[in-house]
């Protein structure tokens, strides 16, 4: 039996076939490594699945995460809920503030009288002034509404009202 396409050939048709062998050979090395890995990586991913060897399967780990998460946004919501609440009572405190002190008569020194402003965040509040002399202490409080007072003002009050409505605009 001759073979023309192996008449063409100028070196021996054994050589050929041993070289397919050993390909063959080799080939079949490589397919049973990658078949070793693959069971390898089966055998983890069944476990992974499963939850073998004190693990958590992937089902617990996504359902514990879920609760973590849960827990945190409800946490979160309760939290949101105080601000709003807390900002809006400190809409109702007093949060602005101005104080001027001055001498009321020129014979009393040190500065012992003093008006103080004190507002909120829509400018209303009250300012107290103390007047300080010889025979005693008094004090006097005018109401605030919107920033303005509708009994008349002295100077040094007025000087405590405007500190006091620019307390909140970086001044603090």
């Amino acid at each position: 039996m001759e073979s023309k396409i192996l008449a063409g050939l100028s070196f021996d048709p054994g050589i050929l076939i041993i070289g397919m062998f050993i390909l063959m050979l080799l080939m079949l090395i490589y397919i049973y490594t990658l078949h070793r890995k693959q069971n390898q990586l089966d055998k983890k991913y069944r476990a992974f699945m499963r939850g073998g060897r004190g693990a958590k399967s992937l089902d617990e780990a996504l359902q514990n995460k879920m609760q973590s998460l849960n827990k945190i946004t409800d946490v979160n919501d309760s939290l949101n809920d105080r601000i709003t609440r807390l900002e809006k009572s400190m809409g109702r405190s007093y949060q602005k503030m101005g104080i001027v002190k001055y001498d009321a008569f020129k014979e009393m020194g040190g500065k012992l009288s003093f008006a103080c402003a004190l507002l909120n965040d829509r400018d209303d509040g009250f300012i107290i002034n103390s007047i300080h002399s010889k025979d005693g202490c008094y004090n006097y409080i005018k109401e605030i509404i919107k920033g303005e007072s509708y009994i008349p003002l002295g100077d040094e009050e007025a000087e405590a009202l405007e500190q006091a409505k620019q307390y909140g605009m970086g001044n603090e």
